[in-house]
């Protein structure tokens, strides 16, 4: 969660985080979803459908971004933080809960945004950093509460 709080930190202070962030996050959110299941192949099956999801969808904003709004894509769209968190946050979780947390995290952060917009020095959205957020809650709800679990037990 340290990770998660620094990295909205420097979102919404520069919009750049360090890189090493997000391996680290990875490294972190993937050591506790193997915790979580019954062997390292279940962790890589769920971790090889996440990225194919997450490559999807990135993929899909691209051509939409290139093709439709003809703008350009990294750093103008989407940033290259916000991408690596995407990636990180697919290692963490089962299919169904990174699905859930995803789209979760998503509408928390358009709504968010849309709320802060004004007082917001920087311009853009800190997406990585208010994806933190959400994620910060969640994981001291799931902490708090021990019922339901984000890995199915």
């Amino acid at each position: 969660m340290a990770c998660l709080a620094f990295i909205t930190y420097q979102d919404f202070k520069e919009r750049k985080v360090f890189w090493f962030l997000f391996p680290l996050v990875m490294v972190l959110l993937g050591m506790l979803h193997f915790l979580h299941v019954e062997s390292f192949e279940i962790l890589l099956y769920y971790a090889l459908v996440n990225t194919l999801l997450v490559t999807g969808i990135i993929t899909i904003l691209y051509l939409y971004t290139r093709f439709i709004n003809q703008k350009k894509f990294l750093n103008h769209s989407l940033g290259l933080g916000d991408i690596l968190f995407f990636y990180a946050f697919a290692i963490g979780f089962p299919t169904i809960t990174f699905l859930i947390l995803f789209v979760g995290a998503t509408i928390f952060s358009l709504f968010g945004f849309l709320s802060i917009k004004n007082s917001l020095k920087k311009k853009g959205v800190p997406l990585a950093g208010l994806m933190s957020v959400f994620m910060v809650f969640v994981m001291l709800y799931s902490i708090i509460s021990k019922n339901p679990t984000l890995y199915g037990h």
